[in-house]
């Protein structure tokens, strides 16, 4: 097992110890009934170093929680990424929340606008995951009993202690690994939690627009913003 297969199944088995009490309904850990597909991510893409580490928050209703890819909309994964494997399920499902795995039909707006413009701008994924790689920090999807997501920030601190400590760990080891020279938060949150383990680190650290649709920059060209925002940091794009 490769450093990075390890340390995410480290973090995978730390972060379903966990307790999470209402509105949090349902917990939904990918790294586990998706595992398969994760892994291929990371074997696939993950080779090191990275010259640009991307880091979201956490997995998506339509995203990574179907296809164990961060930011993972199904079409662009399977088409572009091309990983397609039987995916699983958790064990318990909220019914809002189906897991269909590469059935399911519904778009991840983010995801479809991450990889959509890593597709436009880089042409190949070779050529994308060459400098960049696009990772996690947090592999739970919170699910209220609407059905309504919860992020990571949102919970209690009595329990986002115990899941930041985790992830934290887990974010700081993979950083190491993938030895890049910038690690980029996808949003203030992701941005945030990279500033916290990341003291005395050989890279330097930014922050890009999250391209959530419930972001109304986002909303107007996010694609351009963002490549805007990396060009000023000195991060040259093809």
């Amino acid at each position: 097992m490769t450093p990075l297969l390890d340390c995410a199944q480290r973090l995978s088995h730390e972060v379903e110890r966990l307790q999470f009490s209402p509105p949090v309904a349902q917990v939904y850990n990918p790294l586990r009934y998706a595992w398969q597909a994760h892994a291929r991510y990371l074997e696939r893409y993950g080779a090191a170093p990275k010259e640009v580490v991307l880091v979201g928050m956490n997995p998506g209703p339509w995203g990574m929680a179907q296809t164990g890819v961060p930011f993972g909309e199904v079409t662009l994964v399977r088409e572009w990424l091309g990983i397609e494997v039987p995916i699983g399920r958790p064990p318990r499902e909220h019914p809002r929340r189906p897991i269909e795995g590469f059935a399911c039909k519904r778009r991840e707006v983010s995801g479809s606008r991450l990889w959509g413009w890593a597709k436009a701008r880089f042409g190949t994924p070779e050529a994308f995951f060459e400098r960049f790689f696009v990772y996690n920090y947090c592999p739970l999807a919170f699910m209220e009993r609407s059905g309504r997501n919860r992020t990571p920030d949102k919970l209690p601190a009595a329990e986002r202690g115990p899941l930041f400590e985790a992830c934290d760990r887990a974010l700081r080891e993979a950083l190491e690994i993938l030895s890049p020279k910038w690690a980029i938060g996808i949003g203030r949150f992701a941005h945030g939690r990279i500033l916290a383990v990341s003291d005395g680190a050989p890279y330097r650290v930014g922050q890009i627009l999250h391209p959530s649709p419930a972001s109304p920059l986002a909303n107007r060209g996010w694609a351009e913003q963002v490549e805007t925002q990396l060009e000023a940091l000195g991060i040259r794009l093809p």
